[in-house]
């Protein structure tokens, strides 16, 4: 359940245009007209106890001058007990005693309406939605078409999912005919990407969660089946920030082509995965791929498909090793990822990829995990 922030101020029309933020945030407020008048009046007032534990306290500049809520007086505090997630809230532009005011109350900062408006309401679902660390996010790309990049990126959400961890799969390829098709589940209820193709702003992260498909324990945005939609890049920076928000995983099935709009998905991941089968056309391939993508994404590595499957390497040649092809890509090596039997069946079935434990695609993300969530996402990535 989403936490209360805190709002202070006597001025009914400031209330009115908070009241909207926060509702706009998908957040509550407490409201509580008027500061204590001095020091001694401080533990008598009604927002002392939701000062100490509300997210974010929003402070009206008419109420700023309250003795209560006034700086220090020789080193001793003069009411106030300091805090982060204190802003302090005006609509007088001109007015330069705003500043000072706000540092009396140990603001973090001053924030202005009306032009402030999209800010704040950002910074309201931030302080109400986030549960610390964003989700680690994860982008799988192929490094050629058929290299098996969202089955890995299915196998990767459903293992996700399958030790606890809060798991959103979001399908960025537009073209890929939906990833909830690849998971058994295009009957069930719940919005797909048509529905946020208007997206602006801030989105907020339970309302996403809670409009999305679930399927095998973690939530789904996939394509319908209708006419292709043009998702612009506000709507996917948008909802990938949504996604992030809440903690957890974030998997991404990214096309191969790098426009804006994957361009901002891209600048929200943690590590790409480049799916790259062991020949030497693939290889040619998937450099363009990297290439392009590491304009972006600076964290980008090889996942090696060995030979296998229905067509065995397709006609492209001699089979290469996975430190070859990682070489040969200028990338790190992630793992090598053999060909699983019986993957195209058991999707024929609503067996999603990754469903089988004992399986070595499960094996595969079952080990990545375990690396990449003990790692944690430094300068340096994750280590994998």
């Amino acid at each position: 359940m989403a936490e209360t922030i805190l709002i202070v101020t006597e001025d009914e029309e400031l209330l009115d245009d908070l009241l909207r933020l926060c509702a706009a945030a998908g957040a509550e407020a407490e409201v509580v007209h008027g500061a204590p008048r001095d020091r001694t009046a401080w533990a008598g007032w009604g927002g002392a106890k939701s000062w100490e534990k509300a997210p974010l306290v929003l402070v009206g500049d008419d109420c700023a001058g309250a003795q209560g809520l006034g700086g220090t007086s020789g080193g001793e505090p003069s009411g106030i007990r300091r805090r982060a997630g204190v802003l302090l809230v005006g609509k007088d532009l001109d007015d330069p005693g705003v500043w000072e005011r706000g540092a009396r109350i140990g603001a973090e900062g001053v924030v202005m309406l009306p032009d402030a408006e999209s800010w704040l309401t950002g910074r309201i679902a931030d302080a109400t939605e986030s549960v610390g660390r964003p989700a680690l996010t994860v982008g799988v790309l192929g490094g050629r078409g058929g290299a098996g990049a969202s089955t890995l990126a299915c196998a990767l959400a459903v293992t996700a999912a399958r030790v606890g961890q809060r798991t959103v799969l979001v399908d960025g390829d537009t073209l890929g005919g939906g990833l909830d098709v690849l998971l058994g589940g295009e009957r069930t209820e719940g919005l797909r990407w048509p529905a946020f193709a208007e997206s602006r702003g801030r989105v907020g992260g339970g309302a996403l969660e809670e409009s999305l498909p679930k399927l095998h324990d973690l939530s789904v945005l996939s394509w319908d089946r209708g006419d292709s939609v043009l998702i612009p890049a506000d709507a996917m920076r948008s909802v990938i920030s949504a996604a992030r928000r809440r903690g957890g995983v974030v998997v991404v099935d990214l096309p191969r082509g790098v426009d804006e709009t994957v361009a901002e998905a891209l600048a929200q991941t943690d590590l790409g995965l480049l799916v790259v089968p062991a020949e030497v056309r693939a290889v040619a391939a998937a450099h363009r791929v990297a290439s392009r993508t590491q304009m972006v994404l600076r964290d980008l590595r090889a996942v090696v498909r060995t030979p296998g499957g229905p067509g065995g390497s397709r006609g492209y040649g001699p089979g290469l090793d996975e430190e070859e092809v990682a070489r040969l890509l200028r990338l790190p090596l992630a793992g090598e990822l053999p060909w699983e039997p019986g993957l195209l069946e058991a999707a024929e079935r609503g067996v999603p990829p990754g469903a089988r434990p004992s399986g070595m695609l499960a094996r595969f993300c079952r080990d990545f995990w375990e690396q990449a969530l003990s790692g944690g996402v430094s300068g340096g990535g994750v280590a994998v």
